[in-house]
């Protein structure tokens, strides 16, 4: 369901199996004050105003990104725990950050109410967590390189480590689609690496007829297979594709320069 919040635009997931307490956003691109390659798409209405770039790492000016944040913190209980996305697998407690410089990490997870887990993508694949008791949240940035290296893994490890074994469910946010996201065999190769099935992997990757060591990839599939290696089967979302949804979300596939989107999670006070 798209809602609109203070003129920006946001996505608020389809996600049966989260707990009543759990809040969950996806921001678009517009809404914002950022002008192009960061604005507000090429079929913006013309009341969406600028973009709502939110990624302090592309050229926008930081007056630009500081004021969509603002927005942005406008719709949740606290600010953002932001991270220095780096494509890896380390995870920290969004709870438990200062406001001080932005830790090196692709995941975070929080227990305490109101802690605000944060994920930005221009085409790398957000995945939103929480246990069924709504007592833990984690949101990981699972670009192939960290979907391939335990991203996935390290989350829900910490999470069950944290709050124990109580099942999880997960939500895949907007990312690049199956018929986008043209790959090498170094890509296939990362994820046959100790995959317990590889005809389950071969299958995520469709090969291109007439370009040898190409393949169509399909980020949800390899996202959902790594899930349900350790036991997260309930998985909503991914029917969104950021290359081809040109007036709703940033990519950099598409662009090359451009802005960032947001999914976040958090547990209601």
């Amino acid at each position: 369901m798209q809602q609109t919040f203070q003129g920006a635009q946001w996505l608020l997931p389809d996600w049966p199996g989260a707990p009543a307490n759990i809040g969950v956003v996806c921001t678009t691109r517009r809404g914002g004050v950022s002008p192009e390659p960061y604005g507000a798409g090429p079929q913006a209405i013309a009341n969406a105003g600028g973009g709502l770039n939110l990624g302090v790492h592309v050229g926008d000016d930081p007056a630009n990104v500081a004021f969509n944040r603002a927005i942005l913190k406008g719709r949740l209980p606290s600010e953002p725990a932001w991270l220095s996305q780096v494509h890896g697998t380390a995870v920290v407690r969004a709870d438990l950050q200062g406001r001080g410089r932005a830790p090196q990490a692709d995941a975070s997870i929080a227990l305490m109410p109101g802690a605000v887990c944060v994920i930005q993508t221009a085409d790398c694949l957000p995945v939103l967590l929480t246990n069924r008791a709504g007592t833990a949240v984690g949101a990981a940035h699972a670009g192939w390189r960290s979907l391939a290296g335990g991203v996935l893994e390290a989350t829900v490890a910490a999470m069950r480590a944290e709050a124990g074994g109580d099942e999880i469910v997960a939500w895949l946010g907007p990312a690049i689609g199956p018929q986008e996201f043209e790959v090498g065999d170094d890509v296939l190769a990362a994820f046959l690496q100790g995959a317990p099935d590889d005809a389950a992997v071969r299958a995520a990757f469709k090969a291109r007829p007439g370009l040898p060591g190409k393949y169509l990839a399909d980020i949800y599939a390899l996202a959902r297979l790594r899930l349900a290696g350790i036991g997260v089967r309930d998985v909503a979302g991914g029917d969104l594709c950021t290359v081809t949804d040109a007036s709703r979300f940033y990519s950099y596939r598409r662009d090359k320069v451009t802005g960032r989107q947001a999914s976040l999670i958090w547990i209601k006070q």
